[in-house]
């Protein structure tokens, strides 16, 4: 489904802040993407998006092919348009727009009113708080309640992918924990998702399969229950004293799973 294959980005003449990138989203489940601040996981995501150049960055190498097009470059508006949606780092709900006019803005590229009226009715039983609140404006909700609604409003959408970035961001735990069983329940409806987290244990307990990246680099990749069991994910993501071995999780050959 979204195919990458040795990508470079830079930013005007600095070094590149990706270096060779390689990674796989098949048509089921979840995939996370870690890293910590600067990895690059954000110049990806823009990258696969089409935002890239609003922030003075280009693709200096590589491919990457969306449902087999190659969409490096695309305008955004065109990546929305052939079912990848992004809901982007810090949620951008409109503030001044209620719940509903929100989902409405989502639903923009689907034509089918009964379509759009039936994937209503659908988030607002995944996300009952919202129906409550459906009048309300949406700057006034909660962080997790906007959260909900970023998610929701591009879901209305209709997505053949979505892209998370760090949805659980500036959330407190408990949020935290329904966030992931949020995405877990989208990929079980057959939405996939490109999950990007700082929170390991989060995404790792719904991913089907992770990358781990630093420093523009992908230095781990495997099943996620496989990774989660390893010393260096578990010292370094997890935050769980462990004895470090000499052995560190050998880097996978990008290869398909099934859910």
């Amino acid at each position: 489904m979204l195919d990458i294959e040795g990508l470079v980005i830079r930013y005007g003449a600095r070094e590149p802040v990706l270096h060779g990138v390689s990674l796989e989203v098949v048509e089921a489940g979840v995939v996370a993407l870690l890293g910590a601040n600067g990895a690059g996981k954000t110049s990806l995501m823009r990258a696969i998006s089409g935002t890239l150049p609003l922030h003075g960055g280009s693709v200096a190498a590589g491919s990457i092919r969306f449902l087999g097009q190659e969409i490096a470059g695309a305008n955004p508006a065109a990546v929305v348009a052939g079912g990848l949606v992004q809901v982007p780092e810090g949620r951008h709900v409109f503030g001044a727009l209620t719940v509903d006019e929100n989902l409405d803005a989502g639903a923009i590229t689907v034509r089918s009113r009964e379509a759009r009226a039936r994937t209503r009715r659908r988030l607002f039983e995944m996300f009952p708080r919202l129906a409550e609140r459906r009048r309300q404006r949406a700057g006034t909700l909660s962080g997790g309640e906007q959260q909900m609604l970023a998610i929701a409003r591009a879901l209305m959408s209709q997505p053949k992918l979505l892209l998370l970035d760090e949805p659980s961001l500036g959330l407190a735990p408990l949020l935290v924990k329904q966030i992931g069983e949020t995405v877990g329940e989208i990929s079980r409806a057959g939405v996939p998702v490109l999950l990007v987290e700082q929170n390991a244990a989060m995404a790792l307990s719904v991913a089907h399969r992770a990358y781990v990246l630093e420093l523009g680099r992908v230095v781990l990749n495997g099943p996620a229950g496989e990774l989660s069991r390893s010393d260096e994910v578990r010292r370094l993501y997890l935050g769980e004293d462990v004895r470090v071995s000499d052995e560190r999780l050998p880097v996978r050959r990008l290869a398909r799973w099934t859910a």
